[in-house]
């Protein structure tokens, strides 16, 4: 049961799916709906994982989902058509496209094969109108290439998930009027970059996420990560744009629904 005198938080982004969380997924929404985390979107990585995914997002209420091939895996998964993805959003709970994306950090040598699944995602978000949620890990030059060329031909809507990328791509991403997602990596002590460009970008265009299991804001640093952490780097963030933790509550999760629509309250 959650407190209702809590400010209301929204996940943008975790995996409930993963094996950290097996068998205690119901324990972890409900620690996540005490700490005023009452909605969060649970995402699919990889395709033949989208049953389980889709299972999750079923059986409990404040839990919605998205799917797609996370860019790491672009070149090991079967590829997916912009018609499957779009068959995949006919589901209510369905809110999502992706996580797609670009990284180069491990998996450089599949950057054709990355980009190509990018666009069939874009294509997707582009027909069905619901947001794009893309990763991107030391690829900024030829991410900001590849989403101004998509959006020249056809907008889209997109949220760019964990933003740890630099102040160019920050500023491609907000002037093609797409979000930023911050992460428990902002809350860091020695992500001060990060803090700042978040403070540089317009008010309704923030979201705030775990990636739960991983990047454990402190004091959990190290630690499996969960949506009810998500308070956490909420409370970093608020004070970064000088603002009390219940106004930074509300701003995210009014910037949530203006942008997951299909999940608003």
């Amino acid at each position: 049961m959650s407190d209702p005198a809590l400010p209301e938080l929204v996940d943008s982004h975790c995996h409930l799916d993963f094996p950290d969380f097996d068998g205690q997924q119901a324990d972890l929404i409900a620690r996540a709906n005490a700490a005023g985390v009452r909605r969060m979107v649970t995402i699919c990585t990889r395709m033949h994982k989208e049953p389980a995914v889709r299972a999750l997002a079923e059986a409990h209420e404040g839990v919605f989902y998205a799917a797609g091939i996370h860019p790491m895996y672009a070149a090991e998964e079967p590829p997916i058509s912009v018609e499957e993805l779009v068959l995949l959003a006919r589901h209510p709970k369905f809110v999502g496209i992706g996580e797609t994306g670009l990284d180069y950090h491990y998996t450089a040598e599949s950057a054709a094969v990355q980009a190509e699944s990018l666009r069939v995602h874009i294509e997707a978000a582009r027909r069905t109108g619901l947001p794009l949620i893309i990763h991107s890990r030391d690829a900024d030059e030829d991410m900001a290439r590849i989403l101004t060329e998509e959006h020249r031909v056809g907008a889209f809507s997109c949220v760019m998930h964990c933003y740890t990328s630099g102040p160019q791509l920050a500023r491609t991403a907000i002037d093609l009027g797409f979000y930023l997602s911050m992460s428990g990596i902002a809350a860091f002590p020695r992500s001060t970059e990060i803090r700042e460009i978040f403070a540089t970008v317009p008010r309704d265009r923030i979201l705030v996420e775990t990636d739960a299991p991983y990047l454990a804001p402190p004091p959990y640093r190290g630690k499996r990560n969960e949506p009810a952490y998500v308070v956490h780097t909420a409370r970093i963030g608020a004070e970064a744009l000088g603002m009390s933790p219940a106004e930074f509550a509300a701003l995210t999760t009014a910037n949530f629904d203006r942008l997951f629509s299909k999940a608003a309250a």
